[in-house]
């Protein structure tokens, strides 16, 4: 079978929305209704030093505003909360709470329940064969949420 390189991304991307929303509806089953799929790349980020609205935006490339917006929404579902700085009283730190963790942890899990589902439809040999070709294609780079202007600014740098 061949096809055209917009079809093949189309086949991406469609894989990648196809797990998150599933992912998302078992995560509203379970009782997380209001998480979506903003919400837990935000919350990695934080997880990961994103600790303001700054390093937040930039680590998933969108405006300190939209940032803050995320910010504002998972603080007020109770996913993270904004601590004062032991080191610069001026300063809010971010951290993911109890509750975030576990929502994050619940994702991991259906997001494996979801993999198991893929692997018994095509059979364990070809989803192995199918993620060392993804991983050959796409590389072990973390994936950006960026804008053109981001890849022309790695291109300027390596190019």
């Amino acid at each position: 079978m061949s096809g055209s390189g917009a079809e093949l991304a189309r086949l991406l991307l469609g894989g990648f929305r196809t797990l998150t929303d599933a992912v998302i509806v078992e995560l509203a089953r379970r009782g997380y209704e209001d998480v979506r799929p903003v919400h837990e790349f935000a919350m990695r980020a934080i997880a990961a030093g994103a600790d303001s609205a700054s390093e937040l935006g930039r680590h998933l490339s969108i405006s300190k505003q939209s940032a803050a917006k995320t910010i504002a929404v998972l603080q007020e579902r109770g996913y993270v909360t904004r601590d004062k700085d032991p080191l610069d009283a001026r300063r809010k730190r971010l951290q993911v709470t109890a509750l975030g963790f576990t929502v994050l942890r619940q994702g991991e899990a259906i997001f494996d329940e979801l993999r198991d589902q893929w692997e018994q439809q095509i059979g364990t040999a070809e989803l192995e064969v199918f993620e060392r070709h993804l991983t050959a294609l796409v590389g072990t780079r973390p994936t950006r949420f960026d804008t053109l202007g981001q890849l022309t600014r790695d291109l300027g740098e390596t190019g």
